[in-house]
């Protein structure tokens, strides 16, 4: 069942305090993990059980000793099948890979995480490859978002075992990677808080590619705190605590062009009402028109920056393991075999001069604000079609694509709808904004919470 977890901040002061372990911490994740009437056997691939009681207990050593890595010494994190994990075999949510041999080192984001004294809880489910925004997946189940969770919906992809880990205290945050939303979308579908940031800012080595130009390696967890404390780990950033900005005087830009289309009338509710309140706190609400998004259909016509470069890793793979994939992955990937080198070089160009005429039009903003997504999380019944499939997809996916299309970031935040509904709102900026974004994200988290 979904859980009131702490956040880092808190579990950080009581492991000071010692008002609790790192070994209790990880007992606790993996109760809720091994739980038969939960989500963890959709939720994890596989749980590092012993060698996540191993770490927990040199990790509460070294902070009996004063010598802890970090504030956050012993917190348990899930880690997305993406990432290599030294020891381990790097799935990627597939079957193809699982004769593969296992890894000689951490993935950089990880070796980074355990630097800092996080503690691995264990390989969270995804959709295969990363390649679709509702987090199913044939080979190792569908993780249920928390909302309805008897009707089962959609928890969001493609870092769908992450957020539920979050989501249910079966982990204190997830490493997660985002294409296309892969952390917004599962944050938004689930309750909680998820991180995209500026794609240069983490280093991608050791994890498994979708695009290398639309790519990015971000946090999930609950609170923007927490991500902001995970992300200056992954970039291996130093900087001050967030400090909230705002939201008296900031000016946000909200898109009328495509990011509103065709909103279900509970993201819809709950978007307005939100930029109502802002606009009550003193933030400056524009809403303008950006032609440049009505372009991106276009540009996606033949698949895109990610067929193309999704097609080009997995050609070898296809030919050696296609009939294992799950065949809703493959299509997508197989549109990049239709691509010319002309084809691909035409794209690249037309996202330089995309990013460039963006740039230019929210110069001016502190920050671009939309929904999340434009829909609650689907019902999985209700996907059984592969049309149904891909027009929920595409829905899921829009507004947060576009983020990475401009090279941006972007933080999604829960948002309050009729029923306990899930939205998210997002609030974004461009490239290397990623400070002033999770100082603006802390203000309106304060705000709309209070």
């Amino acid at each position: 069942m979904p859980t009131k977890s702490p956040t880092l901040a808190a579990l950080a002061r009581d492991l000071a305090a010692g008002a609790t372990t790192s070994r209790q911490l990880v007992e606790d994740c993996l109760a809720r993990i091994d739980d038969p009437a939960g989500e963890g056997a959709r939720t994890f691939v596989s749980v590092a059980h012993e060698a996540a009681r191993r770490s927990a207990g040199a990790m509460d050593d070294l902070r009996r000793a004063g010598a802890a890595p970090s504030p956050f010494a012993g917190i348990p994190l899930a880690i997305k099948d993406l990432f290599d994990i030294a020891g381990e075999v790097t799935t990627a949510g597939s079957t193809a890979l699982a004769g593969r041999p296992a890894a000689s080192h951490d993935a950089a984001a990880v070796a980074r995480l355990r630097q800092a004294g996080f503690v691995v809880i264990g390989r969270a489910s995804m959709t295969e490859f990363a390649y679709s925004g509702l987090g199913l997946n044939p080979h190792y189940g569908d993780p249920r978002a928390p909302f309805e969770r008897s009707v089962g919906r959609a928890s969001g992809g493609s870092t769908s075992g992450g957020a539920v880990a979050v989501a249910d205290g079966m982990a204190h945050g997830a490493l997660g990677t985002d294409t296309g939303g892969s952390c917004r979308i599962p944050a938004a579908f689930c309750g909680i808080v998820g991180y995209k940031p500026t794609a240069r800012r983490v280093p991608q080595q050791g994890c498994v590619p979708l695009s290398p130009s639309l790519d990015s390696i971000g946090p999930l967890a609950r609170s923007v705190a927490c991500c902001a404390a995970l992300d200056a780990v992954l970039a291996g950033d130093a900087a001050a605590p967030v400090v909230p900005l705002g939201p008296a005087g900031l000016r946000l830009a909200v898109p009328t062009t495509v990011v509103l289309d065709d909103l279900g009338p509970e993201v819809a509710a709950a978007f307005e009402q939100a930029l109502a309140a802002l606009e009550r706190a003193g933030a400056l609400v524009s809403r303008i028109a950006v032609p440049e998004f009505a372009e991106v259909g276009a540009m996606n016509a033949k698949g895109g920056l990610a067929a193309a470069e999704s097609y080009a890793w997995h050609r070898g793979l296809i030919a050696e393991a296609g009939a294992s994939y799950d065949p809703r992955v493959l299509s997508r990937i197989e549109k990049g075999a239709a691509q010319s080198a002309a084809d691909y070089l035409d794209l690249l160009a037309a996202r330089r001069g995309l990013i460039a005429r963006v740039e230019a039009r929210f110069a001016t903003y502190d920050a671009i604000v939309m929904p999340t997504v434009a829909s609650l999380p689907p019902r999985i019944a209700d996907l059984a079609t592969d049309e149904a499939f891909g027009r929920a997809n595409a829905r899921a996916l829009r507004n947060a694509s576009l983020i990475n299309l401009i090279d941006g970031c972007a933080i999604s935040l829960p948002v309050a709808a009729a029923g306990g509904a899930p939205v998210g709102l997002t609030i974004a900026g461009l490239a290397r904004a990623d400070h002033k974004v999770f100082a603006m994200a802390a203000a309106v988290e304060a705000f709309l919470a209070g």
